[in-house]
């Protein structure tokens, strides 16, 4: 089983990037959100022309990320899949200088994560997608397919991914066991997929526990 959880809205109780653009970016970031939005542009191409339009210092840019909240429960989530020899990871459509951050404060910066990366330097700061793949169909920055799909022999073949928004849509309908809230568990409901649905991560624990008894109890009868 490996683990892999969206970033902004599921970690994070906010979307990180859109607290940096209302405190250090020029107006203009919105008018990129609505023709996002309204489809007249992809969500890869808003990000990079949002990110281009952020000021201040990198002290600046700290004092901005420092007052992001985690989700209550995940450092123990966290902590519980390791006792367990869970691999946990982050794919998101976010900023992996954003995430850096914000992870090393609560003592997680351990955790692997693919995300976009943020380049140049403040006033020409410049958003870099090595993740992004022609034909995504969420048209995102980073193809959460491909990145849940990356190679990675020493885990087993069940995926948990637990996620929230727009991004998370076609990696969720990969998943082997689901955990959703917000826009990713209306969409699943409305295609009638499977899923567990949670507040805080103290619910996936909770979920995961039970589940993770139901395969061991298995696996021991199958040995009987």
């Amino acid at each position: 089983m490996r683990i892999i959880c969206d970033f902004d809205g599921t970690i994070s109780r906010d979307d990180t990037t859109d607290l940096v653009l209302e405190r250090l970016a020029s107006p203009g970031w919105r008018d990129l959100e609505e023709d996002w939005l309204t489809g007249r542009i992809s969500a890869a191409e808003c990000m990079r022309g949002q990110i281009a339009l952020i000021g201040g210092s990198e002290a600046d840019l700290d004092a901005v990320l420092d007052g992001a909240v985690l989700d209550p429960g995940f450092v123990a989530f966290v902590e519980w899949c390791e006792a367990r020899g869970l691999p946990v990871s982050i794919v998101s459509d976010g900023v992996d200088r954003f995430i850096a951050r914000i992870l090393a404060r609560d003592g997680l910066e351990r955790l692997p994560v693919i995300a976009n990366r943020l380049a140049g330097a403040p006033g020409g700061r410049l958003l870099e997608q090595p993740w992004i793949r022609t034909g995504c169909a969420a048209g995102s920055g980073v193809c959460k397919c491909a990145a849940a799909a990356y190679p990675d022999t020493s885990a087993p073949d069940t995926l948990v991914y637990v996620g929230d928004g727009r991004s998370d849509f076609c990696v969720g309908g990969r998943a082997d066991i689901l955990f959703a809230k917000g826009a990713l568990a209306d969409y699943a409901q409305a295609r009638t997929q499977s899923f567990i649905p949670f507040d805080t991560f103290d619910d996936v624990t909770t979920a995961l526990a039970l589940l993770v008894g139901a395969a061991s109890d298995d696996a021991r009868l199958a040995a009987v």
